[in-house]
């Protein structure tokens, strides 16, 4: 009998992650075989990123610091942007599920209930990590440089991941509540839209309005970008890192376990 209890206690967690795998490889298979999403994927960051060097850059150069060409300051701030958007898309996805009532489909399966946000929050790495790879060759390709040693891309790639999963457990809470698809993309936008433009993605907080700057300078998706800017241009990083990490790690401890009641609470009885 103890020994039937230790296994219970160990296959449990076992296949959950067996659960988890094959939703990720469900939702992985969903991007690629979706053209329309693949095209925003690596068409949406080349659009931003030229429109924004090719339109403002002229302008904008004039407030930056000497030696420090638009190109290499809007990468960091493209780069969040592109993500906090991208990650949206796990909204959408889990809405679109419990819609079209593949979520009951999984519930007369024995399986673990949180395999559908994993797989949809998971599988949005992989997408973002695409888009983020499409941009930066795009940069490289008219004119971005960088400083940024090995170590440095490390850390970078280390705040793209831990930002795109903490993005993708808030955008769950989205999905979840949400009644439809274009309520999800109302509620993305509403929440989405002032982070990243009431930033220092475009501009530095220097040109702001003394309110808007006090609001830009302190909210977690500049310390993101600032963390990463840092880390491309080769400046002292501050204290923008670890209060990177400090509002990732925040919003992931809030997001999933509030993700997870509701979608319990939503799709139980």
């Amino acid at each position: 009998m103890a020994q039937e209890l230790v296994f219970e206690k160990h296959s449990r967690p076992v296949q959950a992650m067996v659960d988890s795998l094959l939703m990720i490889k469900r939702s992985s298979l969903h991007i690629i075989r979706n053209r329309d999403q693949l095209l925003g994927t690596f068409f949406q960051p080349i659009m931003f990123y030229l429109l924004f060097t090719s339109v403002f850059g002229g302008a904008i150069g004039l407030a930056l610091p000497d030696g420090v060409d638009y190109k290499e300051f809007l990468m960091a701030g493209i780069i969040v942007q592109t993500l906090a958007f991208g990650s949206t898309t796990t909204a959408i996805a889990i809405c679109n599920d419990m819609q079209k009532g593949i979520v009951d489909r999984f519930r007369s399966l024995p399986m673990s209930n949180l395999a559908v946000l994993n797989g949809h929050t998971i599988s949005d790495l992989f997408r973002n990590s695409l888009s983020t790879l499409v941009m930066i060759v795009t940069g490289l390709a008219i004119g971005f440089r960088t400083s940024a040693s090995f170590t440095d891309w490390l850390g970078i790639i280390g705040i793209i991941l831990l930002f795109t999963l903490a993005f993708s457990w808030l955008s769950a809470i989205v999905g979840v509540v949400a009644k439809s698809v274009e309520g999800v993309q109302w509620l993305t936008f509403v929440i989405v839209f002032p982070l990243t433009f009431a930033s220092t993605a475009f501009v530095p907080g220097e040109s702001m309005t003394p309110v808007l700057r006090a609001f830009a300078e302190n909210q977690p998706i500049t310390h993101v970008i600032e963390a990463m800017r840092a880390l491309i241009l080769g400046t002292p990083i501050g204290n923008h890192g670890w209060m990177a990490v400090i509002w990732c790690l925040g919003m992931l401890a809030v997001s999933i376990p509030v993700a997870t009641w509701l979608f319990k609470r939503k799709t139980s009885g």
